[in-house]
């Protein structure tokens, strides 16, 4: 069925369906398009994820950061000028491609010799995305998901209650419950000092497109309103394990510091709130391919950091 629509949403563009090929089934189902014009990027969405007017604030978004002169996929409209259109139940949209090749998958940087020196490149790009969308005035109507204390800890978080994940032992669930309570109190004290606006909200490796030494940020899917120190800390959860974690998280923040400078203690409390997000988010995946492993996963990375933030962080 996705490919019988992907190709009667090419022709919807004026594109031949010959040109169409699968590119990437995760969240969305996304396809490579062969255009003499160019090549370009179609996405099914999955249904039920994102409301129309949600994905049309996403490609306003988008466009405002590629005319400021940050290299993001750039909309392309139908021939009657609608950025979106509704094929039985999947909103689906089209995107210019970007050249070069994801980073890599699960925190991997495929043949990346330097990691903290892309680690940099990626930090001074975060700051640029961040200082563009600042300087931007969303249209009438602009809605995205907001990664707020609500969103993050609240009682229906975006990515779903990951106390209550069926994985959980007694023990876990006492733990992250802990964590969601003090974490609530503690967000509440400080975030009308954090740094807020508009953040891509899933910058892992998988997202980052490599061509040479230049970084371009792909699937602005889950952007929206939030803190920027979560943005940092998504990018950095998926190394918290590695040798050069100390490394390639010094060097994120020192090129994204000519935007502003971190405060540790507070990075450190984000990078349990996004770890705390994944066993929330795989709950109704746990029984896709590879979901029992990825939930397995999930749960092993956030409950360390869940114990170390309740014991006061980093020693």
């Amino acid at each position: 069925m996705s490919d019988e629509r992907a190709q009667q949403a090419a022709r919807l563009w004026g594109f031949d369906p010959g040109g169409v090929t699968l590119a990437a089934r995760r969240e969305n189902v996304v396809y490579r398009v062969e255009a003499d014009s160019g090549t370009y990027a179609l996405r099914l969405h999955r249904p039920g994820y994102r409301s129309a007017a949600e994905l049309e604030s996403e490609l306003h978004w988008m466009a405002a950061l590629e005319h400021g002169g940050m290299a993001v996929p750039r909309p392309v409209p139908l021939p009657d000028g609608q950025m979106t259109v509704l094929l039985g139940d999947t909103l689906v949209d089209m995107l210019t491609w970007l050249p070069g090749q994801p980073l890599g998958a699960q925190g991997a940087m495929d043949g990346v010799t330097d990691r903290p020196a892309l680690a940099h490149r990626l930090g001074r790009l975060l700051a640029q995305m961040h200082d563009l969308s600042d300087g931007w005035t969303p249209p009438p109507g602009f809605t995205r998901p907001s990664w707020d204390r609500a969103g993050l800890l609240g009682d229906d978080p975006l990515w779903g209650r990951f106390w209550e994940h069926p994985d959980l032992t007694p023990d876990q669930r006492a733990l992250f419950e802990a964590a969601r309570a003090q974490a609530k109190a503690h967000l509440a004290g400080i975030e009308s000092e954090l740094d807020h606006g508009l953040i891509h909200a899933d910058v892992i490796t998988e997202n980052i497109m490599r061509d040479g030494n230049a970084l371009y940020l792909i699937d602005f899917d889950d952007g929206g309103w939030g803190f920027r120190d979560f943005e940092l800390a998504t990018f950095l959860m998926r190394f918290v394990d590695a040798p050069d974690h100390a490394e390639i998280r010094a060097a994120l923040l020192e090129g994204y510091s000519i935007r502003r400078r971190i405060d540790t203690k507070t990075l450190d409390l984000f990078l349990t709130l996004r770890a705390l997000t994944y066993p929330g988010w795989i709950i109704p995946r746990r029984h896709e391919p590879c979901g029992a492993a990825r939930s397995a996963r999930a749960i092993a990375t956030a409950v360390p950091l869940a114990e170390t933030y309740l014991n006061g962080g980093p020693k």
